[in-house]
C-alpha cells in the first residue's frame, strides 16, 4: 500500500531543496506558497531562514519544520523547482507526482563535478586577473593559483564541517603559490594575481541575496547572509594576510 503524500511535505521539500542550493528566502517561501495554492490551499503559511523552514496551511494548523544543516551554490536545482512549480500551477501534476518530480531533483548530484569547476575557477581567476590590470605573465600564475585553492577550498569543505575554514585555508594555498610565483620570477605583480586568485572564493552569490532579501523585507535572512558573507570576506583576507606577514 503506497503511502499518503501531503500537501505539506510537496511544499517543504520543494523549500528544501531551493533553500540548500542557494535561492533567496523571499523566492523559497513564494514558491511554497503557490504550490500550496495550486493545490488548493487558501492560506499558506511560510516562513524561512537560512537555516530553518516553518510551514502550515492555514494559521491554526499543525506547523511543519525542517532543519537546513548545508548549503552550497546550485542554481540548476533551483531552476528544475521552479519549472515543477510552474507545472503544479498548471494543473500538469497531482500530488504524488509533484513529490516525486522532487524527489528526483533532490537525489541529483551536483550538475558539474568538481574537477570541471576547479579547471573554471582556474580559468576565471587568470582572467579577472587581466580584467583588473594584469599583465599577460601573471596569467598563469593566477591560473594556477586559483586552481590549486579552489581545489583546496572544495577538498577541506568536504573533510570538515567547520563553516569559515576551507576559505581560510582555499585563500592560503592561492598566497602561497602566488609569492613563489613572485619569487621565482614567474609573476610579476603580485596584487593582481591574487585578486584574480581569490575571485572563485569571494561570496557573491550570498552577497546579493542578502540585499535581496533585505529588499523583499526578510531582514531576519538579510542580516544572516549580510554577516555570513562578510565572515566568508574576512577569512580569505585573513588567509592571504597570514601568507604575506611571513614572505
Amino acid at each position: 500500500m503506497e503511502k499518503k503524500v501531503s500537501i505539506e511535505q510537496v511544499c517543504v521539500l520543494a523549500g528544501k531543496i531551493m533553500l540548500q542550493s542557494g535561492a533567496e528566502t523571499y523566492r523559497v517561501e513564494d514558491t511554497m506558497n503557490r504550490i500550496a495554492t495550486a493545490f488548493g490551499v487558501k492560506n499558506p503559511q511560510s516562513y524561512a531562514t537560512p537555516t530553518g523552514i516553518n510551514f502550515a496551511v492555514d494559521v491554526a494548523e499543525e506547523t511543519y519544520f525542517l532543519r537546513i544543516t548545508t548549503r552550497s551554490t546550485d542554481l540548476h536545482k533551483v531552476a528544475e523547482v521552479n519549472t515543477i512549480s510552474r507545472s503544479i500551477t498548471a494543473g500538469e501534476l497531482n500530488l504524488r507526482e509533484a513529490f516525486s518530480s522532487l524527489i528526483e531533483v533532490d537525489n541529483d548530484g551536483l550538475l558539474y563535478h568538481a574537477w570541471i569547476r576547479i579547471i573554471v575557477a582556474a580559468f576565471v581567476s587568470g582572467c579577472f586577473t587581466i580584467m583588473f590590470g594584469g599583465v599577460w605573465n601573471d596569467f598563469i600564475p593566477a591560473l594556477v593559483a586559483g586552481g590549486f585553492g579552489y581545489a583546496g577550498m572544495l577538498g577541506v569543505d568536504r573533510l570538515l564541517e567547520i563553516r569559515f575554514v576551507s576559505e581560510f585555508l582555499g585563500a592560503v594555498i592561492i598566497g602561497f603559490i602566488t609569492v613563489i610565483c613572485i619569487y621565482t620570477g614567474i609573476g610579476k605583480e603580485m596584487d593582481k594575481i591574487i585578486i584574480g586568485g581569490v575571485m572563485p572564493l569571494v561570496p557573491g552569490l550570498l552577497i546579493t541575496n542578502a540585499v535581496r532579501d533585505l529588499i523583499s523585507g526578510h531582514l531576519v535572512s538579510g542580516l544572516s547572509k549580510g554577516i555570513e558573507a562578510s565572515i566568508t570576506a574576512f577569512a580569505i583576507g585573513a588567509g592571504i594576510a597570514a601568507i604575506i606577514a611571513f614572505a
